[in-house]
C-alpha cells in the first residue's frame, strides 16, 4: 500500500483506541505505538533474535520470583503527556502488581521498561522513549543493544524527573546477577 493510500484512510487524530485496533488487525504482525503528542510509529514485527533476548530476561526474572502476571511482554503502556497519553508497546514490562486488564495500563505499578534494540529503532528507544518514560515517572528504563555483548543501558529515574546512566553492561554479566540487585520490588 502505497503512502498516500494509507493517508487517505488515516483518521484526523490517531486515538489510543485506532492504535489498539491497527495492532489487532494488522495481518503482517506489525507493532503501532503513538507519543504523547500523537506521533505515530510502525514498528516490524520482532526477529529471532529480538525474541532470545526477551525471553531469557523472561526467565531471569520469574526465575528470581517474580510472579509471571508480574512480567509482561509486549503489553501496551499509556504514556501521559502535557496534551494527552501516548501508547507504547515494550518488549518487557516488570510491575510491582499485575496491571488493571486492558489493552493500554496505567504506568502507576510499573518498576521496569525493558526495549531491545531493533534495526531502526535506535532513535526512538535512545531519545524518545528516555524522555517519554522518565516524564511519565517510570523508575527504571533498560535499553538493550543488538551488538555482540548484547549491551544493556540501565537507567534509574533521579530526583529531577530524568533517567541518570545507572550501569552498562554485557546481557550476560546481567544475567549472573539476581534481579534485586538493580530491581526494588
Amino acid at each position: 500500500m502505497s503512502a498516500e493510500a494509507v493517508g487517505m484512510h488515516m483518521p484526523a487524530v490517531v486515538t489510543l483506541d485506532d492504535v489498539a485496533t491497527m495492532n489487532a488487525t494488522d495481518p503482517n504482525g506489525h507493532r503501532y505505538e503513538t507519543s504523547p503528542e500523537g506521533v505515530l510509529s510502525v514498528m516490524p514485527p520482532p526477529d529471532s533474535d529480538h525474541a532470545i533476548i526477551a525471553s531469557r530476561l523472561f526467565a531471569w526474572l520469574i526465575m528470581a520470583g517474580w510472579p509471571a502476571e508480574q512480567v509482561l511482554q509486549a503489553v501496551g503502556v499509556r504514556v501521559p503527556g502535557p496534551n494527552g497519553d501516548g501508547g507504547r508497546i515494550p518488549d518487557l514490562t516488570v510491575w510491582r502488581k499485575p496491571p488493571a486488564r486492558g489493552v493500554w495500563s496505567a504506568v502507576t505499578d510499573l518498576v521496569l521498561v525493558v526495549e531491545i534494540v531493533s534495526p531502526g529503532s535506535e532513535a526512538m528507544d535512545s531519545v524518545t522513549k528516555v524522555r517519554e518514560y522518565s516524564s511519565a515517572g517510570i523508575p527504571r528504563y533498560w535499553v538493550v543493544e543488538r551488538d555482540g555483548p548484547q549491551t544493556v543501558t540501565l537507567h534509574e529515574l533521579t530526583g529531577d524527573g530524568r533517567y541518570a546512566e545507572h550501569a552498562r553492561m554485557p546481557l550476560a554479566w546481567l544475567l549472573q546477577n539476581a534481579p534485586a540487585e538493580h530491581l526494588d520490588r
